[in-house]
């Protein structure tokens, strides 16, 4: 037998689910700015995390670069290191936050992905 939401708990699922629609409204084009920076920083750096990711990134919407972690780590693109770094955006209160790495798949990926300069266009 299923039990019956309250209404603060049917509000609170109706929000979720506003923000959920929200998360998924943001446009290619800022999904494709998470994946550059993840790219950037994967390639730079053998780990990397959120803190550094919302360096690289300009404001974006509530929510949005964890479920592109979240999205990127489904893909099989970038994968946890085992350790874990307090946050250092505000609103978390400092709560603890994965550190990531490209996965194999995500290093073949970001190479493909990587300009080419002048030098390496003419070799």
């Amino acid at each position: 037998m299923t039990r019956r939401l309250n209404p603060a708990e049917r509000l609170a699922a109706v929000e979720k689910d506003l923000l959920l629609e929200e998360i998924v409204r943001q446009s290619e084009w800022s999904q494709s700015l998470v994946e550059q920076a993840v790219f950037a920083a994967g390639l730079a750096n053998e780990t990397f995390d959120c803190n550094l990711l919302r360096d690289l990134l300009p404001e974006q919407g509530h929510g949005f670069l964890g479920a592109a972690i979240n999205a990127l780590r489904g893909a099989g693109v970038i994968e946890r290191s085992g350790q874990m770094v307090p946050s250092t955006s505000g609103p978390t209160h400092g709560h603890r936050i994965s550190v990531w790495r490209l996965s194999v798949k995500g290093h073949l990926i970001a190479q493909t992905r990587r300009p080419t300069t002048g030098r390496e266009a003419a070799a």
